[in-house]
């Protein structure tokens, strides 16, 4: 079976920084993309930063360039979101996503184009 489980996120002043950790398993390619969502409370979700194996790229949102770093160890099958100068703002639950499938610029961070999401983990900044 698909599994995505992540850890690393607690409460944390602004300013501070965290690392959030997504181990995956149960996927049989290796071209996935992988990503990190986010959802606050009465807001819709909203893709943070992607990265795709295939080539290495990476993409952020505007909110976090500069502050938030994706990174991946194929080996352990772990994607990391490192995460610095927290503000309130990026109070949410975080949730890493990952698919197969080939996407479009415009897909890389819709959330209808992922198959596969983990349960979350609450990052709260104050």
């Amino acid at each position: 079976d698909v599994q995505l489980v992540e850890s690393g996120g607690g409460s944390v002043q602004p300013g501070g920084s965290l690392r959030l950790s997504c181990v995956a398993s149960g996927f049989a390619g290796s071209n996935l993309y992988m990503a990190w969502f986010r959802q606050a409370p009465g807001k819709e979700r909203e893709g943070v930063a992607v990265n795709y194996a295939g080539d290495g790229r990476t993409w952020y949102a505007e909110s976090v360039k500069g502050r938030f770093t994706i990174s991946r160890n194929s080996a352990e099958n772990t994607v990391y979101l490192h995460m610095t100068n927290l503000s309130p703002e990026d109070t949410a639950m975080y949730y890493c996503a990952a698919d197969p499938r080939r996407k479009t610029d415009d897909s890389w961070h819709d959330a209808f184009w992922y198959m596969f999401w983990g349960h979350g983990t609450q990052v709260t900044v104050s």
